[in-house]
């Protein structure tokens, strides 16, 4: 692992590598409260970078300020844009992603026109808690690239009646559910580290089904 900054049009962040070879690299950010570094996060670059990836794990910018509150959300996006544009040149293939908040500012910047060869979303954030009629899903009809959504079966922000018919809607998404799994992918009587090589063994079967080789 090696500590160092990205740098994006408005500043630099600070990012941690997990594996700094291979075709394919992963551009991860953290949930609503968390920083890079937060350990379910980390296990699952890891558990990535161990089955041959490049992952870099990094701030967004309200994070790097030492704030816990998210956004604003149009900076967060734009820190994506930047960050994605300036990794792309690093591997053949671009993955884009992360945890809850980071994942879904991950989303609307691809849906803003941000380039990727796919999107991995750890416990996409559908609606907030307790208005599952508050669906955060239009955006995601604009992206064309494959989707793969690791969400826990108990996850109170994935009501499976609406999650279910807005998959549906999307015929490049897939969805991998976590048994006993809550938003952050705890899982009774399961490690960290059990629970980050499942979810990494599925995107590895992910890619090589709808990413390509």
């Amino acid at each position: 692992m090696n500590a160092t900054r990205l740098a994006w049009e408005d500043g630099a962040v600070t990012a941690e590598w997990d594996g700094e070879s291979g075709d394919t690299l992963v551009a991860l950010t953290h949930g609503a409260g968390g920083t890079y570094a937060a350990p379910t996060l980390a296990a699952y670059a890891q558990a990535l970078a161990a089955r041959g990836l490049q992952v870099v794990r990094y701030n967004l910018p309200y994070a790097e300020a030492g704030r816990r509150l998210p956004g604003p959300r149009a900076r967060d996006e734009r820190c994506w844009q930047g960050i994605a544009a300036a990794l792309r040149p690093r591997a053949r293939r671009l993955l884009l992603g992360g945890r809850s908040y980071g994942g879904r500012m991950a989303t609307h910047a691809v849906a803003a026109g941000a380039q990727c060869a796919g999107l991995v979303l750890l416990a996409y954030p559908w609606h907030p808690r307790g208005k599952p009629e508050l669906l955060r899903a239009a955006h995601l009809e604009r992206i064309s690239a494959p989707m793969l959504f690791l969400q826990g079966t108990l996850d109170p922000l994935a009501d499976p009646a609406v999650v279910a018919p807005a998959l549906a809607q999307l015929p490049g998404a897939s969805r991998y559910r976590l048994e006993g799994g809550d938003h952050a992918h705890a899982v009774s009587g399961r490690t960290v580290a059990s629970i980050a090589a499942e979810l990494a063994e599925a995107t590895m079967q992910w890619l090589d089904a709808y990413v390509g080789p």
